[in-house]
């Protein structure tokens, strides 16, 4: 046994306590530890159980097996401590405390058998109490009871063996078992049968498995590098929440470091690899991360062949990557097997096997006080919606549109007399010789009685005060209306509310936009004017103009109320290409909009009135004030900013795949993330909040992306990383959007299987499946004022939900 604890400083994240050399190939044997022991085992049939906590302690061999032990295991609890060892003749358990003791006092210490001849077994657990131990043997799961020899009860139904099985830790009646036949079981212990069966998951056998206790998921590994975490619900019907591949995601991990921090590649110990290898996901360990709340975190550990990976299964991304190949002091160069353990001080304990030699190496991980990946955003300049600075003297948001000033007066006469009004009114009161002669004089009134003062009657719009959003409501979730805007089928490209959640703006695919009123009653105004589809409708701050934008490559600005636009622009010769993402910014101080490659800032001045002589000359006036381009000149697929305050960050998606956040204050971009999704970003959105809601400052930094067959994701603008994903809905080719509800507790996906679906945002999992619909739901939209969401879909319709137990309206057609 050699020793190599030293050198574990801060900078080694990876140090080897252990090296045990065996007498055969132990590559693909369950091993056992716990934060205080692990066990291997010796000359085949024996055990050697090692003290993490005092190193010189002399091991304590255990005897019994009279065949090669294959599998071992800890129990769940401390005091006593037990272990499980399996051999295709006996299963014993073992009480270490007591092993310890009767060693001391000379005697040979002794387990408890409580299985006999049950096969070669490749896995043991034991249930949350100890009191029970499944052992899997061949496709047969054996429940034994972990005090006396007794079979419990033998769980068969897989077509192929088994490849592990585990108690599930807030149900002890409930046990998942996953097999060589690529599916995984969910059984009830009391009737002894299948409560669901799941699909075959791959092409390769399933591996491992680990239960998130806090999320209520089951997450599990196969041998070839996929990655399924499904729910567990009550009523045991699981459903897909992520799936991810190891080796894409070590793929994105890597440009990530390259393009943020290329620097830090010693300090991480990440090399490029040059040859691709498979990545079996051998085991799968819980990660608790001392920083946060347990039941925020969903932090994993993953154990394959080439090294440890530390994996967050709620964004799908890639946190840390421990590779043997970059820890050159280690006796382990490829991994046959893994057993994974939280330890003391905020350490990991693994015991992993090399996978062509005789080793047992024991390894410590420590994350605190060491490079990790999260240490990088303390190198990034730190982005914030809220601007933490003035404006800068150059700064393009310090342009101001020089207004025309008044004639300069006319030439008159010789005399320079000047043309003066003869009064001072506009207004004349007339002589009244026009008006018939009154022929009664003037009586005056008497015996008038006063009347008592009465209650006056109050103005109802004054002292009106804006009724907060609910922060604590139920997320939208019943139908309450539901109508076609048009009698063709035509899709509903985009939506919005006015500020006031009064009114809302329907832009669809013939090019017309209908104005509704927010209960979706009455008979909406229609606008038209546009050529093609309306790609993006938005309110002013104040709600007294409104614009759209067409793939036409026009916009126009409509006053409220007015049937025809106060200023049109674009065309052909104007804009290349689509306009994307046109907004009132800045508090209506500019117009922002995207085409190709460029983001075009504008100040405008709009004048509604009109000439009757004149008519078609318009007196609003619009100017350029700066044009940005992407730093890698992709054409910009979507564009998001804040209206509501004064914000100078705009994030824009580019179809490289990337997101770029522009700083307006200096007109430049300050931050770009490569390969955001793996498809180009079609949507973009920030939670903004509303008038009627009030969030705190850092809520207003997340923002939302989604991609065609890549799902959701929730960013931090502060690290510019996904801090979680949504991956329910389904999204193959249709640009179905995303949404924040108002009080930024639930976030709103369509999806291509005519459903809406309703997410916590602190949950991959979804709340509610909207159904009722008759087709693909493209557009989502929360009002600002009421609990309530709007739906369109891609043959016209509009639905409203609310929640609570509102009943159906009935649908208009």
């Amino acid at each position: 046994m050699d020793g190599c604890g030293e050198g574990s400083g801060t900078n080694r994240l990876m140090v080897e306590k252990l090296s045990l050399s065996c007498d055969r190939l132990l590559s693909h044997l369950q091993l056992a530890c716990c934060p205080s022991h692990c066990a291997s085992p010796l000359q085949g049939k024996d055990l050697l159980i090692h003290c993490l906590l005092d190193t010189e302690l002399k091991a304590l061999r255990l005897t019994g097996h009279h065949g090669d032990i294959s599998a071992m295991v800890f129990g769940t609890g401390r005091d006593p401590l037990l272990l499980c060892s399996a051999s295709a003749d006996y299963v014993i358990i073992w009480d270490i405390r007591r092993c310890y003791r009767r060693t001391r006092e000379g005697v040979v210490a002794s387990g408890t058998v409580i299985g006999t001849l049950l096969g070669k077994v490749v896995h043991l657990s034991f249930c949350p109490c100890d009191e029970r131990v499944a052992a899997c043997s061949g496709a047969k799961v054996y429940i034994l009871n972990s005090n006396i020899e007794e079979v419990l009860s033998v769980l068969a139904g897989h077509l192929g063996p088994l490849t592990a099985a585990e108690f599930c830790p807030w149900d002890k009646d409930i046990l998942v078992s996953i097999s060589e036949d690529r599916t995984f079981k969910v059984w009830g212990l009391k009737m002894e049968q299948i409560l669901y069966q799941s699909a075959v998951l791959s092409a390769s056998p399933l591996l491992s498995m680990l239960f998130l206790e806090k999320s209520r998921q089951l997450v599990t590994g196969s041998a070839d590098g996929q990655v399924w975490s499904f729910t567990l619900p009550e009523d045991h019907r699981c459903h897909l929440v992520t799936k991810l591949d190891l080796h894409k995601v070590q793929q994105r991990h890597q440009r990530h470091l390259d393009t943020v921090a290329p620097q830090t590649g010693g300090v991480l110990g990440i090399t490029p690899d040059p040859v691709e290898t498979a990545k079996p996901v051998l085991r799968i360990g819980p990660y608790h991360r001392p920083d946060i709340d347990h039941g925020q975190q969903s932090w994993v550990w993953m154990g394959s062949s080439d090294g440890l990976y530390l994996v967050d299964l709620g964004t799908s991304e890639l946190h840390m990557t421990l590779l043997f190949r970059d820890h050159p002091n280690l006796s382990i160069t490829m991994a046959g097997s893994w057993a994974m353990s939280q330890g003391l001080d905020n350490s990991m304990i693994f015991v992993v096997t090399s996978l062509f030699e005789a080793l047992v190496s024991v390894l410590e991980v420590r994350l605190l006080g060491s490079g990790s990946v999260d240490n990088l955003c303390q190198h990034l300049e730190r982005l914030s919606v809220m601007p933490s600075a003035p404006l800068m003297p150059e700064s393009p948001l310090n342009a101001e549109l020089k207004k025309k000033g008044p004639k300069p007066p006319t030439k008159t006469g010789k005399r320079g007399v000047k043309e003066q009004p003869l009064v001072f009114h506009t207004q004349v009161k007339s002589s009244g010789y026009t008006q018939c002669p009154r022929m009664t004089m003037f009586s005056p009134k008497t015996n008038v009685q006063k009347k008592t003062p009465g209650p006056t009657k109050t103005n109802k719009k004054i002292g009106c005060l804006v009724s907060e959003y609910p922060g604590d409501t139920a997320a939208p979730s019943v139908p309450h209306t539901n109508l076609s805007t048009v009698k063709t089928p035509t899709p509903v490209c985009c939506t919005q509310y006015s500020g006031d959640g009064k009114q809302i703006l329907c832009g669809l695919g013939d090019g017309s936009v209908l104005l509704y009123k927010s209960s979706l009653t009455g008979t909406p105004a229609v606008y038209t004017g546009h050529d093609k589809a309306v790609s993006s409708v938005a309110w002013s701050h104040i709600r007294q103009w409104w614009l759209s934008a067409s793939e036409d490559r026009t916009l126009r600005i409509w006053p409220t109320g007015s049937p025809e636009p106060a200023v049109t622009m674009g065309g052909d010769e104007k804009f290349s290409k689509t306009i994307r993402g046109a907004q009132f910014y800045y508090l209506d101080k500019f117009l922002l909009l995207a085409s190709g490659p460029s983001l075009h800032l504008y100040l405008y001045h709009l004048d509604n009135t009109q000439d009757d002589i004149k008519r078609y000359q318009q007196r609003s006036a619009i100017k350029l004030t700066r044009c940005l381009e992407t730093k890698s000149g992709t054409d910009i697929t979507a564009v998001s900013v804040i209206n509501d305050f004064y914000s100078y960050i705009v994030l824009v998606s580019g179809a490289d795949r990337s997101i770029q956040v522009l700083d307006m204050n200096t007109g430049t971009v300050a931050s770009q993330l490569p390969d955001a999704h793996s498809r180009a970003v079609h949507h973009i959105t920030q939670n903004k909040g509303s008038m009627f809601s009030s969030q705190t400052p850092d809520s207003y930094n997340l923002f939302l992306t989604s991609a065609v067959t890549d799902g959701v994701k929730l960013w931090d603008l502060r690290t510019l990383r996904c801090v979680r994903r949504y991956e329910n809905h389904v999204n193959r080719c249709h640009p179905c959007t995303a949404a924040f509800s108002p009080c930024g507790r639930f976030i709103a996906s369509g999806s291509e299987d005519n459903c809406a679906y309703v997410y916590d945002i602190r949950s991959s999992s979804y709340l509610h499946k909207l159904q009722r619909h008759s087709d693909t739901i493209l557009n989502v939209t929360f009002n600002p004022a009421i609990p309530e969401l709007l739906t369109g879909t891609l043959d016209g319709r509009l639905s409203l939900f609310r929640p609570g137990n509102a009943a159906i309206k009935v649908t208009l057609s």
